[in-house]
């Protein structure tokens, strides 16, 4: 269902899809007491390297707050609104908003008073929520936020060389694979190939492996492992188009090679087929996103097994990732609160809560190393391909990137079209569509 809606913004040049397409996260950031004698400092949610910023930053008089969360993952929200009311006698109301419509709901009730005052949103929308002028800058707890974060997580919430977001989750995709057919995971695309010639079988509808190959989300690994690359400058130069560069048609070689054992046009590909034919094992191996893992558990059991994507020439893939992050509304009454929770909601611990509620991948450096994260074979390894994964460029001209793509994969994939052709042609599109639109 993420991916939908991922696919649904990307079909409308919105901003980019959500991790993407991928679930709702939060963190959560711990506080230091205020100067009330009566405040606690016991929570889980609480971390030491917040002492200085929360210190310097007192809540309003009968200050309240509104945040927006999605639905599922209400349960971490609900307990951490409950933690920081109790340490801030500061009362929380939740109200549920899907984060791939919080930037556009935010447009339309922000300036009137209607928004929430804290938000979540997947970061491939910050560059349109920046430049509408509806987010408060990370100040308070920039250093904080920079020092315990991943390099990748604080990449996808700076716009413009200004950090607005405190991150909460990561996103990527990684290899699920049948144990029952696939004994150890294979460390490389050649092994997979290989694999793929014993076991791919098209009249009786088997294949060694399976992933969205007319979708750019997924196979960003053929344009960025070898040196390719969306927009220059990580993400932020639209005029430094690197989709059909040298580096990314070395590692367009592997795409066109898996073609051999994957005999399947792209528009054949589905989630739905796919998630079908994995679980009825007749597909070996799936790049797939954390949404899946609930069902695929269900489906397989303990011949489960989820590992970082294969190499590609000699090279650990690179994936896209989405950053789920909190936000300040610019237009909340109450900016001091707002920033406290939006901290409090997304230290270590509050990330480690998070996982623990919904299964979310950490982006603070101390959770992903902690036993909690480490010893789940599944997050641990979606954290391990996060640390070779590239947050999805957040600039407003991201949004011109999927159409193109998205129909120059079909056509190298089904129609046997050059790829350097093909995505010659994509990356002329955008550029015009990047020029159409510049003001």
């Amino acid at each position: 269902m993420k991916m939908k809606q991922f696919l649904a913004l990307a079909a409308t040049l919105t901003m980019a899809f959500s991790i993407t397409a991928c679930g709702s996260s939060n963190k959560t950031a711990e506080e230091p007491a205020p100067s009330n004698n009566n405040a606690e400092s016991t929570t889980p949610a609480e971390n030491n390297n917040s002492e200085a910023g929360a210190e310097a930053l007192q809540p309003e008089e009968g200050a309240s707050l509104v945040v927006w969360e999605s639905k599922e993952e209400r349960a971490f929200t609900d307990e951490i609104a409950k933690q920081f009311t109790a340490k801030y006698n500061i009362p929380v109301k939740i109200e549920e908003v899907a984060p791939t419509d919080q930037v556009t709901k935010l447009s339309q009730d922000g300036p009137s008073g209607l928004a929430a005052d804290v938000v979540i949103f997947p970061h491939d929308n910050l560059g349109r929520a920046v430049e509408a002028g509806l987010l408060l800058a990370n100040d308070a707890f920039k250093d904080e936020t920079v020092k315990n974060n991943t390099e990748a997580s604080i990449q996808g919430v700076t716009y413009d060389g200004t950090l607005y977001g405190y991150p909460r989750a990561a996103e990527t995709y990684a290899l699920y694979y049948n144990k029952s057919l696939v004994k150890e995971a294979p460390k490389s695309f050649d092994d997979v190939i290989a694999f793929g010639k014993t076991f791919t079988d098209n009249a009786k509808k088997k294949y060694a492996i399976m992933w969205e190959t007319g979708n750019m989300y997924f196979n960003y690994p053929f344009i960025a492992t070898t040196g390719g690359y969306i927009y220059g400058k990580n993400g932020t130069d639209k005029d430094d188009i690197g989709i059909n560069s040298e580096s990314a048609l070395e590692s367009m070689k592997t795409y066109v090679q898996l073609k051999e054992i994957l005999p399947v046009k792209s528009g054949d590909i589905n989630p739905d087929i796919k998630r079908s034919l994995f679980n009825a094992g007749d597909v070996a191996m799936d790049i797939n996103g954390p949404w899946e893992l609930g069902g695929y558990k269900k489906a397989l059991g303990d011949n489960l097994g989820i590992a970082p994507i294969p190499s590609i020439g000699g090279k650990p893939a690179i994936s896209f990732s989405g950053i789920k992050a909190w936000y300040v509304n610019s237009f909340t009454k109450y900016p001091n609160a707002a920033q406290l929770f939006a901290e409090f909601a997304s230290t270590k611990d509050a990330q480690l809560l998070l996982n623990e509620k919904v299964g979310s991948i950490p982006t603070n450096k101390e959770a992903l190393e902690s036993d909690q994260i480490k010893n789940d074979p599944y997050i641990s390894a979606f954290a391990e391909q996060t640390k070779n994964s590239q947050p999805m460029p957040s600039i407003p001209e991201m949004g011109n990137v999927w159409s193109p793509v998205n129909a120059a994969l079909p056509e190298i994939w089904d129609n046997n079209v050059d790829p350097k052709q093909a995505l010659d042609k994509a990356a002329q599109q955008i550029k015009d569509l990047n020029n159409g639109a510049t003001k």
